[in-house]
C-alpha cells in the first residue's frame, strides 16, 4: 500500500516561544550573573529554589542590555519573583 501525503493543504509557520527562549549571548554581557547563578545552583545541589536572587539578577541583566536584545522587558513579578521585589522594597529605610 502507498500512502500519499497532501502537501498543499494548510502551510505551518512557525512562531518563537513566548517566553522561555532568548538570544545567546554572544558578547558575553551577562555571564558574571550567569556564572553566579550557576555556582548557587551547584552549592545547593541544583535546588534552583535557593537560587532565586541569582536568577532575578540574571534576568535583570538580560533586559538591561537593550542594545543586542537579549531580552524583552518584562514585569519581574510576570516572571515569578513579585515575592522578592516585596523583600527589597521593606529592606529600604523609610524617607521622613
Amino acid at each position: 500500500m502507498s500512502t500519499a501525503m497532501n502537501f498543499s493543504s494548510k502551510s505551518f509557520t512557525p512562531r518563537p516561544p513566548d517566553k522561555g527562549a532568548f538570544p545567546l549571548d554572544h558578547f558575553g554581557e551577562c555571564s558574571a550573573f550567569k556564572e553566579r547563578f550557576m555556582e548557587c545552583l551547584r552549592q545547593s545541589g541544583y535546588e534552583s529554589a535557593a537560587c532565586r536572587q541569582s536568577a532575578m539578577a540574571y534576568l535583570e541583566c538580560r533586559m538591561d542590555r537593550r542594545v543586542p536584545q537579549l531580552m524583552a522587558n518584562e514585569p519581574l513579578e510576570k516572571l515569578g519573583f513579585k515575592d522578592l521585589i516585596n523583600e527589597k522594597s521593606e529592606e529600604k529605610p523609610k524617607k521622613s
